[in-house]
């Protein structure tokens, strides 16, 4: 028989008595280098000690529970150049009886052949030995030339697997990219304001045993995981032939909390699985990849879908295909892309801001007299004042009364991110769509400015010229429909903002004073706002202090 060579564990850092959480191969198994064989996990991180080379394991040293260091041998390898060998005789020492001496002899002789190959144990610890490693942006979807808007990380900053490095932010979505493994921050790549898409170095990471767990997590789904991701297609379809809601959004919090091997997190991540959401039954908690698969397996047959994770439980049954045609003749038309980003992302918001809608009056019959005046005066310098100056400046002075409407709820839920700039979103009606653009530092600029910004910004958004920077940053948002009519409406809260004001037609109005009624012009407030943030009693004194200021043109300027 050839000789058998022990695979040791190679250096893994500053680690020492790790336990082996999972043993993932058999003797008999055929591994290639940088195949996974165990997964070992401290208090802190849990990694896959990859095999060196390739060959047929023979003997497994370890088992679940047991406790490791550098050095410690895990398995005894027959290497590919000799493992074709010794299968005949094998065969041939259980088929002949007589000798059964002579085999015995050559295995005994094996563990002496193999104390030699010690020497070499730097070629084990090599591949884990410290190394420099460019991390680059994933696969992040249907996205290009997407805006950095934060740097999570420094220079000499130690991560873990799936602590966020960059946060992105496209003109309706915000995300973080992942560490995809342990290590320290040797040189970051990019700064806030770049654009990056898929396979942008982001920064360069010093990894010191790290590189093991993120090759072998790419590894292991060619011998181990493939095989086990089969019952995923097939719950894409419930029993009955109807198909179930999605699986729900990943959140990256919760994800990168979870406690689960890198193999399992890449497992969940090719699945779209929210490991944040399973109870893994493996020791201490830890989820399996079976966890995953009776995870998925279920949400797609209770019809649990999207909806049910984002909106804590809401299951609705799934519409069910109507052939329009058999009632007589219609048109297909295409939605264009700001359509289905602005049907995803007002649905998303729908379902996961409780929404409350708060309606006011503001008597404008004096700012429009003054607005008129103002659009006579700058008419000849080609400047034409719109109301939706004066509800900017408005709008600001209403947020420096009631900071709550200028805050965010941080990703975690629990934290309220109080902002001290003040830039307000102004909703334009394009013939692709609505988009909103946003008008910065509203409170460092007069009306006429003002108008003269939102005249060239929404031509240029109807031009299609609104760069995506230009959609970013807003801290509240103004949709008016008073162009088109209307006395109220509920207009969706932009995700990350706490609230929207909406405004309708303006209208004469018979208003009782001094024992008479009097005609005054009546403009409709309808301010939506998120019921986690702000109560009802502060959603209605906002309105009311809004129309005081509408209502007194020069309260805009205190």
């Amino acid at each position: 028989m050839a000789d058998l060579k022990e695979i040791t564990v190679p250096d893994i850092g500053d680690f020492d008595a790790v336990e082996v959480i999972e043993v993932l191969i058999a003797p008999g198994d055929s591994v290639n280098a940088e195949d996974s064989l165990i997964t070992v996990e401290s208090d802190k991180a849990s990694m896959e000690i990859p095999s060196p080379e390739s060959g047929v394991i023979r003997e497994v040293k370890v088992k679940v529970g047991d406790k490791i260091s550098q050095g410690s041998v895990i398995v005894l390898m027959e290497p590919a150049g000799n493992a074709a060998a010794p299968q005949p005789e094998q065969k041939t020492a259980t088929a002949k009886t007589p000798e059964p001496a002579p085999q015995k002899t050559k295995p005994e002789a094996a563990p002496s052949a193999t104390v030699e190959p010690k020497k070499p144990e730097a070629a084990p610890s090599a591949p884990a030995a410290s190394e420099d490693k460019q991390v680059r942006v994933p696969d992040i979807g249907d996205f290009d030339s997407i805006p950095v808007i934060e740097v999570l990380v420094s220079p000499g900053d130690k991560v873990s697997p799936e602590d966020p490095l960059i946060t992105l932010e496209s003109d309706k979505a915000t995300m973080e990219i992942p560490s995809p493994g342990a290590g320290t921050i040797k040189e970051l790549l990019v700064k806030v304001g770049d654009k990056v898409s898929k396979e942008t170095p982001i920064l360069v990471m010093t990894t010191a045993g790290a590189p093991a767990p993120i090759q072998s997590s790419q590894a292991a789904p060619e011998t181990r995981p493939q095989p086990e991701s089969k019952p995923a297609p097939s719950a894409t379809q419930t029993d009955d032939g109807q198909r179930p809601a999605p699986l729900p959004p990943v959140n990256e919090t919760g994800f990168g909390k979870a406690h689960a091997s890198p193999a399992v997190r890449k497992f969940a991540r090719e699945l779209g699985a929210d490991i944040g959401r399973i109870q893994g039954t493996g020791p201490k908690g830890r989820i399996q990849k079976e966890d995953v698969q009776a995870y998925i397996k279920r949400i797609l047959t209770s019809g649990a879908g999207a909806s049910a994770g984002a909106a804590g439980g809401l299951q609705v049954a799934e519409l069910p295909e109507v052939d329009f045609a058999a009632f007589g003749d219609i048109e297909t038309q295409p939605l264009s892309k700001i359509n289905k980003l602005t049907g995803k992302y007002t649905h998303r918001s729908w379902v996961q801001i409780p929404h409350v809608t708060q309606f006011d009056e503001a008597d404008i019959t004096e700012l429009e007299a003054f607005r008129k005046q103002l659009s006579a005066e700058y008419k000849d310098k080609g400047v034409k004042i719109t109301l939706i100056a004066f509800l900017l400046k408005a709008v600001v002075a209403a947020m420096r009364e009631y900071p709550r409407f200028n805050s965010s709820l941080d990703s975690s839920g629990e934290n309220l991110i109080l902002k001290k700039y003040f830039h307000i979103g102004v909703a334009v009606d394009t013939p692709d769509g609505l988009v909103v653009p946003v008008i910065r530092d509203v409170d460092q600029k007069g009306i006429v400015e003002l108008a003269g910004e939102i005249v060239d910004i929404a031509k240029r958004a109807r031009e299609k010229k609104i760069k995506p920077s230009e959609m970013q940053g807003g801290c509240f948002t103004i949709s008016s429909l008073g162009g088109v009519g209307g006395t109220a409406f509920t207009p969706i809260i932009n995700q990350r903002e706490v609230a929207i004001l909406g405004v309708s037609r303006s209208s004469m109005k018979p208003v009782y004073e001094d024992g008479q009624f009097i005609p005054r012009l009546m403009l409709p407030l309808s301010l939506s706002y998120d019921h986690r943030v702000i109560d009802g009693v502060m959603g209605a004194r906002f309105t009311n202090y809004l129309s005081q200021v509408l209502s007194d043109v020069k309260r805009l300027l205190l």
